[in-house]
């Protein structure tokens, strides 16, 4: 039994029977199709199969040098992209067994969910969606993630990818977000008119229960957050504060502010799991092909915990993510990413030898953006350093936009 600032969470009280609704059964077994045969030779699921796979790719391990918010290089004990779908995937896992969903499928939805992320976080995903616009194309970290776990992973003698599961690859795609089947015809398969199963639903608000948590966290660790000025400005974090602080009067502030914050992530998990479940029987859903014909999705916070969400998103927008010392990372971030495409798109032979075949289906200015978005923080720099340096010593031309 846990404590959650006053709230009294019972892993038995919490349970709420969504077993019906859930990828079990026939609907699994729909959804663990594969796009080239896997032998079954142990005794693990399909999605099982999926997770451990994801954990093995080399994307996945990337994500430990790129950025959530604060770059490595600032300290060791920033989230990084990795640690943070971690945290993800802890939440994810809680809230699937407490409305006794497949938790397989939901954790490996929750380690795959930020693989398609580029350096620099989401200046890094700003820069080469803008480079890319200019020649009619998009970046889309889900849409790459796909393209990641199909085509750019290449780990077995019989085919290109990870040859995830249909259940994984829907969700990669849909967790956050519905695609039009007339904007996309290239994602047919994945039941483009339809909601996806609870388990992808879930994993969008448990990265948001996370990162609501973790950015708190590290501010007050980086300087630039106040934890007087959180209390005074965020409603959640104050009253699990005061609770905290209640129970124990003699607990230094950083002490008490860490209880507060797991206890605000914990009202945050009780509320997706009541309101789900609420959502579900609301709705009279009674199995995977009823949440999939509704016309919105039943994984939703309460009306109340949305709008302390979304007051909390706004205090981090206005006070960490825009603040000026992050906006100068950004603003550099962007450069090097923007010079980086420009100077590859000019000097397509200084591209990795691996990546000329793909020119002649994706195009250069696809390819390019997948060569920036596989690589880390430290990467990327090292290859701007490196062409900056050629530049300079006239080994490589001066593209327009160096």
């Amino acid at each position: 039994m846990a404590h959650a600032g006053g709230i009294t969470l019972n892993s038995k009280v919490m349970v709420h029977n969504l077993h019906a609704c859930g990828v079990f059964g026939e609907e699994e077994r729909k959804l663990s199709v594969r796009a080239f045969p896997a032998p079954f030779n142990d005794d693990r699921t399909a999605f099982e199969r999926d997770r451990d796979r994801v954990v093995q790719a080399r994307a996945f391990r990337r994500l430990a040098g790129k950025t959530q918010v604060f770059t490595s290089r600032a300290s060791d004990h920033f989230r990084s992209r990795l640690t943070h779908t971690i945290e993800v995937a802890q939440v994810a896992r809680h809230i699937a067994s407490a409305l006794n969903l497949n938790v397989d499928l939901t954790e490996t939805l929750a380690l795959v969910h930020d693989i398609g992320h580029p350096p620099f976080g989401h200046a890094g995903e700003r820069a080469l969606d803008d480079c890319l616009r200019r020649h009619g194309l998009r970046f889309d970290h889900n849409l790459h993630a796909l393209r990641i776990v199909e085509r750019f992973e290449q780990r077995y003698a019989g085919h290109r990818g990870l040859n995830l599961t249909l259940g994984s690859r829907e969700g990669i795609i849909k967790h956050s977000r519905d695609y039009s089947a007339q904007d996309h015809p290239e994602l047919a398969e994945y039941f483009l008119s339809q909601r996806p199963p609870i388990e992808a639903q879930l994993i969008d608000l448990a990265d948001e229960i996370a990162y609501l948590t973790a950015d708190l966290d590290d501010g007050v660790e980086s300087g630039l957050l106040e934890i007087g000025h959180i209390r005074e400005h965020v409603d959640i974090l104050r009253r699990s504060y005061i609770a905290v602080e209640h129970a124990h009067p003699e607990a230094e502030e950083k002490y008490v502010f860490h209880d507060a914050l797991q206890a605000m992530q914990k009202r945050l998990i009780l509320d997706l799991i009541q309101t789900t479940a609420a959502n579900v029987s609301r709705a009279g859903a009674k199995s995977l092909a009823d949440i999939r014909e509704l016309d919105h999705r039943v994984a939703v916070f309460s009306a109340e915990a949305e709008a302390e969400r979304l007051q909390e998103k706004r205090y981090l927008h206005e006070t960490l993510y825009t603040c000026p010392a992050l906006e100068l990372e950004h603003a550099k971030a962007e450069e090097v990413v923007k010079e980086l495409f420009a100077f590859w798109l000019n000097e397509p032979e200084e591209l990795p030898e691996a990546y000329f075949e793909d020119v002649k289906t994706e195009g250069l200015a696809r390819v390019v953006a997948d060569y920036i978005a596989g690589m880390t923080d430290n990467f990327i720099l090292l290859q701007y350093a490196e062409v900056r340096r050629g530049v300079r010593l006239g080994r490589v031309p001066f593209p327009e936009h160096l």
